[in-house]
């Protein structure tokens, strides 16, 4: 794993844009996979302001998303499809039938994870897919226990999960308790991993990632084996790591 230490969220996000435009720019014909949640947020706003900047098109560019929450409809202001429209694809020149994210509203969500998964296959894998990390070590919404060889599959959300989810809604009480997610082995079958963390609040959980055993009970810490994965990770994320793991991967 590489480690690029930033300053702070938004130093964090700007380095994250250009990782990515870079990909675009190398390979206009990428097939990214994204995420959604606070994390992203500023990237996916200084990755517009970069393609406003260089005139980068996404025309040619592929995406397809990590999860969304079942029983919204793509239409519904919480779902990950309203998300994703709302901070990245209505502002870029990306084609409406080149962006992919599971439908929350399938009749059979089993038959929508095979659906997905072999989408992924037809596009030819994902080249760069974007992560956040959450305080219990989950990725997209595979939470604690959940194998390594799992593909997309139906998931059921944690409360801790959906407790960290609830600003979004009015009230908890309104947050899915399921969603689709992209399962473990789907994700490391990316060619390259671009994992993003910011805050004191991440700096437990990214000590365990980069100390702590390969184990299920950390869905994370499957990352380590991949031979692509580039960590952007502020100061107060990496409070707790040692000083010499940091000195040759200060920005």
């Amino acid at each position: 794993m590489k480690l690029v230490v930033v300053k702070n969220d938004q130093e964090m996000s700007q380095t994250a844009a250009r990782f990515i435009m870079e990909q675009v720019k190398r390979h206009p014909h990428s097939v990214l996979g994204l995420a959604t949640g606070g994390t992203v947020v500023g990237t996916y706003a200084q990755l517009i302001d970069l393609c406003k900047l260089e005139k980068q098109s996404f025309q040619h560019v592929r995406t397809v998303n990590l999860d969304e929450y079942v029983g919204l409809s793509s239409e519904n202001l919480n779902s990950y499809h309203y998300f994703m429209r709302d901070h990245l694809f209505d502002h870029i020149d990306i084609p409406v039938e080149n962006y992919h994210l599971p439908n929350g509203l399938a009749k059979i969500p089993a038959n929508e994870c095979e659906r997905y998964e072999q989408l992924i296959e037809s596009l030819g894998g994902i080249d760069l897919q974007l992560l956040g990390i959450g305080r219990n070590g989950h990725i997209g919404f595979n939470e604690p226990g959940t194998s390594f060889l799992s593909r997309t599959h139906v998931v059921r959300l944690t409360e801790s999960t959906r407790q960290a989810n609830a600003r979004y809604f009015p009230s908890l009480e309104e947050v899915p308790t399921e969603a689709i997610t992209m399962g473990i082995a789907t994700i490391m079958n990316s060619k390259k991993i671009l994992l993003l963390v910011s805050g004191k609040h991440k700096a437990n959980i990214l000590q365990q990632l980069f100390y702590g055993p390969l184990d299920e009970r950390i869905p994370a810490s499957i990352l380590k084996t991949h031979p692509h994965v580039t960590i952007i990770a502020d100061e107060e994320a990496v409070s707790l790591l040692d000083r010499n793991d940091l000195e040759v991967n200060m920005t």
